[in-house]
């Protein structure tokens, strides 16, 4: 009898080995916390990969800076070492160089004119730019709009940032862009910021309204300015080689869910926005809204500077903004 239950055991224990082996599992490493809307869209869009696949193909999410930061990441997936990951297009810059258009001030009229680039055309061939990289992009999920953020003193004007330590990602766009505005910038991590503006590493930084909530960093900076001066989309990536590892149905399971994904998380971004603003006048951070023409006056130079430097990526922005 004993035989029998231990022969049973070891062909069960098979089986499913076999099961396993059969799955296609997908490690995506992300910065952001578990309550911002890109991480919820990011778990629903796992979700329904696994229902489409039926348990086939999986994505394992580690949010929060597990396994290292948005360059790290994009370096893992380069050698394969992981499979996606959700990174500022700011970043993705520094692997794909015409993606630095996305990060230059005052680009985009209004929502409905970012949204159309990113969906259309323009959009497209800018996420199939960093392939030559190993890197695909496969969409483009909402960042809104970033502003600037304070410890000790409001920002009205350019004027005001002048001798200010400001983080910043690390993009030479955006060093460049807080440079013409009068700021200090200093590239650092997301993870470390909290500690750096607690420290007095840095005097403030710019973002979003819902990563400044779910982040914190209201507890220690508590003046925001809604200048809004870039409009920077986080862009879902996946190294190349996971991708071409992927046989045809496991990509059209993947893209499915991406472009439902997609559409939830624009969505939770704009209840996100709502949300942010609420709690963190709630939490006693001053929100003012500065004359944004002064800012985008300080940034004509850049684009001047990049008439003559780069003719291609200047006719690039002159396509976006002129865009219908």
């Amino acid at each position: 009898m004993k035989t029998w239950f231990f022969l049973f055991f070891a062909i069960f224990l098979l089986s499913c080995q076999a099961d396993e082996e059969n799955v296609n599992s997908i490690k995506l490493a992300h910065s952001l916390g578990v309550k911002h809307p890109v991480h919820e869209a990011m778990v629903h869009m796992a979700d329904l990969v696994a229902k489409k696949s039926e348990g086939k193909l999986k994505i394992e999410i580690y949010p929060s800076s597990q396994l290292g930061s948005e360059k790290q990441s994009l370096e893992l997936l380069q050698i394969g070492s992981l499979g996606m990951t959700k990174v500022s297009a700011a970043v993705m810059e520094n692997f794909s160089p015409d993606l630095k258009v996305l990060g230059y001030p005052y680009l985009f009229e209004d929502d409905a004119h970012r949204f159309k680039i990113y969906d259309g055309e323009i959009g497209k061939e800018l996420l199939s730019g960093s392939e030559q990289f190993w890197l695909k992009g496969l969409t483009y999920f909402d960042a809104g709009n970033r502003s600037f953020y304070t410890k000790d003193t409001p920002i009205d004007s350019p004027k005001d940032l002048e001798g200010l330590k400001l983080r910043v990602m690390q993009s030479p766009t955006a060093i460049e862009m807080v440079k013409n505005f009068g700021g200090s910038p200093t590239p650092i991590s997301w993870a470390e910021l909290y500690t750096s503006l607690q420290q007095g590493v840095v005097d403030g930084a710019e973002n979003n309204l819902p990563s400044f909530y779910t982040s914190k960093h209201y507890e220690v900076c508590k003046y925001f300015s809604k200048n809004e001066h870039t409009s920077i989309p986080d862009i879902l990536v996946i190294g190349t080689l996971t991708w071409n590892k992927l046989n045809e149905q496991e990509k059209g399971w993947l893209m499915e869910a991406v472009e439902e994904a997609t559409v939830l998380q624009r969505k939770l971004w704009e209840d996100a926005e709502r949300e942010a603003l609420t709690e963190i006048e709630k939490a006693g951070v001053k929100v003012s809204y500065p004359d944004k023409s002064l800012f985008e006056e300080k940034a004509k130079p850049m684009l001047q500077s990049l008439k003559e430097k780069n003719g291609h990526l200047y006719e690039l922005i002159q396509e976006i903004k002129n865009a219908e």
